[in-house]
């Protein structure tokens, strides 16, 4: 296994799917392992016995072919920051999307339209949130957008009436083959998510 990379995932996990994107822009072969959460494998275990949870790369060392971040110390800085921001805030607001009805969910989703409209500001006229080149901040936001499908159908609301530009960079990302192959169908996911909801016993 010295060269061998291993990724243990479940496929329709946000995290998962940014890991994905990265070892395909950056060239990476790797065998994929799906695990199932409701009864974690042996390697899961071995590898993060503290959390149990994916995605989890198992390799020998990477050769960084095709950084992400970029180089400019400052500009890796503000890469770091919005990767952060998409992690913590958008997330948590997505859970809240689908968890919640009525009134809360109304002002859920007022919560998550400002913040992709805080991400449509800080992407500007830009093809990409690193400028020219795909990079960090598109590799986290991606998967996001592969679940704005689901979002959108739980919360009614359309992202391309509230952020145009974000549709318009989304659909740019999904051209990559790195971002097209990386991510799972929106049906499937959909599909996914209603019985998310019966696990949750949310009608």
């Amino acid at each position: 296994m010295a060269d061998e990379i291993i990724l243990l995932d479940f496929w329709p996990s946000m995290f998962g799917m940014k890991v994905r994107i990265a070892l395909a822009e950056k060239g990476l072969k790797y065998e994929y392992r799906d695990e199932d959460l409701f009864n974690k494998g042996p390697l899961l275990l071995e590898m993060n016995p503290i959390h149990k949870k994916i995605p989890v790369l198992i390799h020998n060392g990477l050769k960084d072919k095709s950084p992400l971040l970029p180089s400019d110390p400052y500009h890796r800085a503000q890469a770091r920051f919005w990767a952060d921001y998409i992690d913590k805030k958008l997330h948590l607001l997505g859970k809240r999307l689908w968890r919640t009805k009525g009134e809360e969910q109304e002002a859920n989703k007022k919560e998550y339209i400002e913040c992709l409209k805080l991400l449509e500001g800080e992407l500007g006229d830009k093809p990409y949130f690193g400028g020219e080149n795909f990079g960090f901040v598109d590799v986290n936001l991606m998967p996001y957008f592969s679940w704005l499908y689901v979002f959108e159908i739980a919360a009614n609301f359309s992202i391309e009436a509230e952020c145009p530009k974000l549709i318009t960079w989304a659909k740019r990302c999904m051209e990559k083959e790195s971002v097209s192959t990386s991510l799972p169908d929106r049906q499937k996911l959909y599909d996914f998510f209603l019985q998310l909801k019966k696990w949750h016993g949310i009608e």
